[in-house]
């Protein structure tokens, strides 16, 4: 009951345009409506995926028409709040990506397919398929002069490589000096239960991916949003890139859990300026 008054008392003092920062307990569809358009750089979403996780409630158990109708619902309620200049990737299993991807991609310009690869170990699993190991990541832009900054996120050659290529046609070489475009196959560990980064959720992304997509694709000082919090790595990876947040999320719990790793940032050198708690609409 005191967490209801705390967000009725808290909606009477948030006005519409103190938004940035700040992570809003509530339904993404609800709360997607009162920001304004065209006041993001990047959308993130890493939505349920239908497959009946225990998100605290019953967000993730839709049938799969349902779950598609839902998917629309909230994708055409995020789009217009991306600038021009603006992207999106959004995490998605396999039985349902062939369908958003051709929902996207009626809105949208699709600019790749990206396989995180989970480093799941070999431990059995299904005996009628092959294991699924990998996460499908999509990755569009709103119109033609979309942001993407390559050197922020190009891969440092080793010592041995650059050596390696001493030939003349090779001095000087930007690619060389500053790294490799990286591949559309990502492999980074998922975080295991005693990885220093992991928090109590079920669907936790490893901080690096959120960094990279964050430092590629808003430029600094930009508004990433993500329509579906959870664990809030997002807002982190915002924040220590230097990049204001907004986004939504339904489980209080959640919402505590996010508060408290934007506060373990505030006396942290990556963090460029004081952090807002999360806040009911």
């Amino acid at each position: 009951m005191r967490a209801r008054q705390n967000c009725a008392s808290s909606k009477a003092r948030h006005r519409l345009d103190d938004w940035r920062n700040r992570v809003f307990c509530e339904d993404a569809l609800s709360g997607l409506a009162r920001l304004p358009e065209a006041s993001i750089d990047l959308i993130i979403a890493d939505p349920p995926y239908g497959l009946g996780k225990d998100y605290g409630n019953d967000s993730d158990k839709l049938e799969a028409r349902a779950y598609l109708e839902w998917t629309e619902r909230w994708i055409d309620a995020a789009l217009p709040k991306l600038k021009a200049s603006g992207s999106l990737y959004i995490f998605l299993t396999w039985r349902y990506s062939p369908e958003v991807f051709v929902m996207l991609k009626q809105r949208m310009t699709m600019l790749n397919e990206i396989i995180w690869d989970r480093r799941v170990p070999s431990m059995g699993g299904s005996t009628r398929r092959y294991s699924s190991v990998h996460d499908t990541v999509g990755f569009f832009a709103k119109g033609r002069d979309y942001h993407f900054d390559l050197d922020a996120v190009r891969i440092p050659y080793d010592e041995q490589t650059k050596k390696a290529r001493s030939r003349s046609i090779f001095v000087g070489a930007k690619w060389l000096e500053l790294g490799y475009n990286p591949k559309d196959v990502w492999s980074v560990s998922r975080l295991h239960r005693e990885h220093r980064e992991r928090e109590d959720h079920p669907t936790q992304k490893p901080l690096e991916i959120i960094e990279r997509m964050v430092k590629a694709s808003c430029p600094p000082g930009g508004v990433v949003l993500d329509p579906f919090m959870g664990s809030g790595t997002t807002a982190v990876a915002a924040r220590r890139c230097g990049r204001d947040f907004t986004g939504f999320e339904l489980n209080l719990e959640y919402c505590k859990l996010i508060d408290s790793r934007l506060a373990a940032l505030q006396d942290a050198p990556a963090n460029p300026a004081p952090t807002e708690s999360t806040s009911c609409p």
